[in-house]
């Protein structure tokens, strides 16, 4: 018997990547604005498959993604997209996917697979957060829960995600026992990684955050899903962040990274000027591209500039 895509009650493929999104944001694992970009990526997939005879969400293969994603490979390659944007829609489909299926999907990867040249943008201003008076004045306008989350970002250099699902009495313990955190909910594909707890400043900012959790299991209250979290007391915070030249929690986290280069190098960050070796940068950019959860050191570019 043929399916119908995956008992989402519409026949239209494109409808029902849409549906499938409406359902995450119920279920509370997506917001409005993240539900709504992705089935409108969606939607130019669909087309995609509907071109090739394709009508049900049954019918959609690795192969299809895979043929899909390296027909935007050659886009990006003649100029017509650019290689985020480009990553971005087969991003799209693999989470409509995962979430029309329940998690039974195999992911298509954009760069490897599809071979999607890889995005890397190079900050060349220091990040407006490493003004600590900035981050403070910011901070006073914020809410308890804010206020740990981007003190989060800033020292121990969490996403948001990442910093509103922590369970910040557990980390704060740990800490104090080991000298490390473990971050483990909200990770960049489920990835769990280590940061090092170096200094008293990351101590007090996990006690803060325990404070700011309350009896909660983590910062997003015990009332609210973290989509509700996410469209709310986060949005705040970022909107907060703006207004006092910080471009959101990235460029709290791109403080942290050049704080840690520093560090471990001794010298200014390339986008400061500093004059590191070409070994000692290799080995401050692998530390921190781990401990900011990136699987590639070119990523650190975005964050402390590039290499010398």
């Amino acid at each position: 018997m043929r399916g119908n895509n995956f008992g989402l009650k519409t026949r239209d493929i494109a409808k029902a990547g849409r549906f499938a999104m409406n359902r995450e944001v119920a279920d509370g694992n997506a917001s409005f604005s993240t539900a709504a970009t992705i089935a409108d990526r969606f939607n130019l997939f669909s087309q995609f498959a509907k071109d090739r005879g394709l009508r049900r969400l049954e019918e959609i293969t690795v192969n299809l993604v895979t043929d899909y994603g390296q027909a935007l490979a050659r886009q990006v390659e003649t100029g017509h997209l650019s290689a985020a944007y480009a990553q971005n829609l087969v991003s799209a489909v693999n989470t409509v996917m995962q979430a029309a299926t329940r998690g039974n999907w195999q992911s298509v990867s954009p760069t490897k697979t599809c071979k999607i040249p890889q995005r890397c943008h190079v900050r060349e201003n220091t990040p407006a957060s490493t003004d600590r008076g900035s981050v403070d004045a910011a901070m006073a306008a914020m809410s308890e829960r804010g206020r740990a989350i981007t003190c989060l970002a800033r020292d121990l250099g969490l996403r948001s995600k990442e910093s509103s699902l922590i369970d910040a009495k557990a980390a704060f313990t740990e800490a104090k026992k080991s000298k490390k955190v473990t971050i483990i909910h909200g990770t960049k594909g489920g990835r769990k990684r280590e940061v090092p707890i170096i200094t008293e400043q990351q101590l007090a900012t996990l006690e803060l955050a325990s404070a700011a959790q309350g009896e909660a299991r983590s910062l997003v209250p015990e009332d609210q899903t973290w989509a509700q979290f996410y469209e709310g007391d986060l949005r705040d915070t970022r909107e907060i962040l703006q207004a006092h030249g910080m471009t959101g929690l990235h460029d709290l986290r791109a403080g942290y990274a050049c704080d840690r280069y520093q560090k471990l190098t001794g010298e200014l960050p390339p986008l400061n000027g500093g004059k590191a070796s070409k070994a000692d940068d290799m080995a401050a950019r692998k530390v921190i591209a781990v401990e900011l959860g990136h699987g590639r050191t070119d990523v650190v570019s975005s964050y402390i500039g590039g290499r010398p």
